[in-house]
């Protein structure tokens, strides 16, 4: 009919935003110069198409393959104005996304795209490649146990009733994006994953002198005797075990007695003292690929004020605790307090107390055999005063007294708030102080890891079986917090370059400003934005919601052209409606 009118409306949200960044990441490009396609496939190439998914992920927060198609079909009009391509009714398929899932798992696939990508990263985005963090962390869903499979039990710090896989990243400073990761099954312990992702590190970054900095499982002599001949620098907190545990209350020691003079250590601003410490060097030997390599390690001894103060006030809070609980198993003498009768029992529950408020040694107790007579009548006969009677003993066990060892719990709070840092890095490279504030950002990777489990990627539970579907849609999560890093690290400096803050960005609050928005703010800001198709008679009428000023300044934090959006308006006179194409 001439006169038919025919309207479609596709929700593109923040998808626009994602896919302009990852243009200007070149993933695209780069997944497609390491995933081949066939000389007989039709369609989208499968870097397209992994970029496409990882967008819907990001935007939607679902990484389930079923919901990718009908998603990918309300929205063929800007994916076409985007891309630049048709999209096929059968490019999103969940065999076509297994595919990818296939070819992500490869393990030599996999860390030559890596490795491309995180120097193409590093180039554009002109990073800094100093520092390096190293971790791991688990995944956990439920899955079948096989015996050779990825989902093992494990040690776990989010749910030990489930399997897991294991995943271990190498994060950049300063913003924690992720340049390589491994995964293995979920039994595997942490150690000897360490030099395995270091040394692909250091092809990613190709130069010498970096900055490793792990938790007290980097702390193996082997992975530090692996960085010493690689020619790079580790720091990290010594394990509380073997040699180290033997030695830790000698150096807590000299550094008790020479308190006054340890150098103190101020926050990154300068105004705070948070710790104070000494260092002394020692000769470490160990052997790499059959080579002995021996070296002069830095051992940092520090006490945090803060760790000190916690741990002081919770010694206090367990003493209370305790004190209040064993003067509570000797009630006084009343109707319905259970008394103690047997000094096995009271000595059993006291001790008890003790062991669980970590207070042995700390609290001492005292009590003694409370003995009290009472005359009892014999047989039946109430009112009979000259009824038999006898006399009865009723025994209970009262602590009399709870007291503190105070030179005890002195000797202990000398303890607290110390840790040993080991470091192969000069003093002109790292100092005391360098040393304990890089420690102090440990959160960074952990923000990665945060950024993996939580919104939107929620990597938990995997919906997928196989183990090639698991390394896969993991890998290609690990993708999508490169791209969440991302668009931190270009918002904020720009905003910090400029004083300038973002305001509106919580809905809740719609006047609080930010200087440090988070990925996931930005993008939320971009719901509700429509494309409107209008087929007309005479024209084909492409209507966009028009953008809000916050969307436009994201845009412009973000380094990318308003026309990204607006792009997507336009009228076409005489065009034949798409829909009978």
């Amino acid at each position: 009919m001439e006169n038919e009118l025919n309207i479609t409306t596709e929700r593109i949200d923040d998808f626009v935003l994602l896919l302009g960044i990852m243009k200007q990441m070149d993933l695209p490009t780069i997944l497609d110069r390491h995933i081949l396609r066939h000389h007989r496939q039709q369609g989208l190439s499968w870097g397209w198409v992994t970029t496409i998914w990882l967008a819907h992920i990001v935007s939607q927060g679902d990484h389930r393959k079923q919901t990718v198609r009908d998603w990918a079909r309300q929205a063929r009009h800007m994916l076409k104005r985007v891309t630049g391509f048709t999209l096929r009714d059968t490019d999103f398929t969940d065999d076509r996304l297994g595919i990818v899932l296939r070819y992500l798992s490869q393990p030599t696939l996999w860390q030559a795209i890596e490795q491309d990508l995180g120097r193409h990263l590093i180039q554009v985005y002109a990073l800094e490649t100093e520092t390096v963090r190293v971790d791991a962390t688990t995944a956990s869903g439920y899955h079948m146990v096989s015996e050779d499979g990825l989902m093992q039990f494990g040690y776990s710090k989010d749910d030990p009733t489930l399997p897991q896989i294991k995943l271990m990243m190498g994060t950049l400073d300063p913003l924690g994006l992720p340049l390589a990761s491994e995964i293995v099954s979920g039994e595997k312990a942490d150690d000897p994953l360490y030099v395995p992702i270091m040394q692909r590190m250091v092809d990613i970054l190709h130069r010498t002198g970096l900055l490793f900095v792990g938790d007290s499982k980097m702390g193996a002599l082997d992975t530090r005797g692996y960085l010493q001949s690689a020619e790079q620098f580790y720091l990290m907190p010594l394990p509380l075990t073997g040699e180290t545990a033997q030695q830790m209350p000698e150096w807590i020691k000299r550094g008790d007695e020479e308190q006054g003079q340890l150098p103190e250590i101020h926050d990154s601003t300068g105004e705070r003292v948070i710790a104070r410490g000494y260092e002394f060097t020692r000769q470490r030997v160990a052997e790499v690929n059959e080579a002995m390599v021996e070296w002069e390690e830095r051992v940092l001894v520090v006490q945090s004020l803060t760790q000190w103060a916690a741990k002081q006030q919770a010694l206090q809070q367990r003493l209370e605790a305790a004190e209040a609980e064993l003067h509570a198993l000797t009630p006084p003498r009343c109707r319905g307090k259970r008394q103690t009768t047997e000094e096995a029992d009271l000595r059993e529950r006291a001790d008890a107390i003790l062991k669980r408020y970590q207070v042995v040694g700390l609290l001492t107790y005292e009590f003694e055999r409370q003995v009290e007579q009472e005359t009892r009548f014999v047989g039946r006969g109430r009112g009979n005063i000259n009824r038999p009677t006898r006399v009865v003993e009723r025994i209970r066990y009262q602590i009399t007294r709870v007291s503190r060892n105070e030179a005890a719990i002195a000797a202990l709070a000398q303890t607290f708030g110390w840790r040993a840092y080991a470091t192969n890095a000069p003093v002109a490279r790292l100092s005391l102080r360098q040393a304990v504030l890089t420690y102090r950002q440990e959160y960074i990777v952990e923000n990665s890891f945060g950024c993996l489990k939580g919104a939107p990627l929620s990597i938990s539970p995997l919906f997928v079986k196989r183990d090639d579907q698991i390394a896969g849609l993991t890998h290609l999560l690990t993708l999508a917090v490169r791209l969440l890093s991302l668009i931190e690290f270009v918002a904020r400096p720009t905003l910090q370059a400029t004083g300038a803050v973002l305001v509106g960005l919580y809905p809740g609050n719609p006047r609080k400003a930010t200087a440090k928005p988070t990925a996931n703010r930005l993008l939320q800001a971009f719901n509700n934005v429509t494309l409107t198709i209008i087929h007309l008679p005479d024209r084909l009428v492409h209507h966009l919601t028009p953008l809000t000023p916050l969307q436009e300044r994201i845009l412009t934090v973000l380094n990318l052209s308003q026309d990204v959006y607006r792009s997507l308006a336009f009228e076409i006179p005489n065009s034949p409606c798409p829909l009978r194409e």
